[in-house]
């Protein structure tokens, strides 16, 4: 499975929060999720998520994973 996540290169951002999250969020797919993923985290034009190589209800799982991360940045982001 292929994770790709767009944030908004407008967005402002703390520094280190891009590699902040893309570590954590890999810690909670790799406990939920038995098959490997490459995950990808990149500043482009829009926000955007893409998810390749899985059904839809892993799809939907996957983004309330991404928004419940974004969420508790303020438990894991240091």
């Amino acid at each position: 499975m292929r994770i790709e996540v767009m944030i908004d290169r407008s967005k402002k951002l703390p520094n280190g929060a891009i590699p902040a999250l893309e570590q954590e969020l890999k810690r909670r797919l790799d406990s939920r999720y038995d098959e490997t993923c490459s995950l990808t985290i990149r500043r482009v034009g829009s926000d955007g998520l893409f998810v390749f190589g899985a059904n839809d209800d892993t799809k939907k799982d996957i983004e309330e994973l991404l928004q419940e991360t974004w969420e508790s940045a303020d438990d894991w982001f240091f």
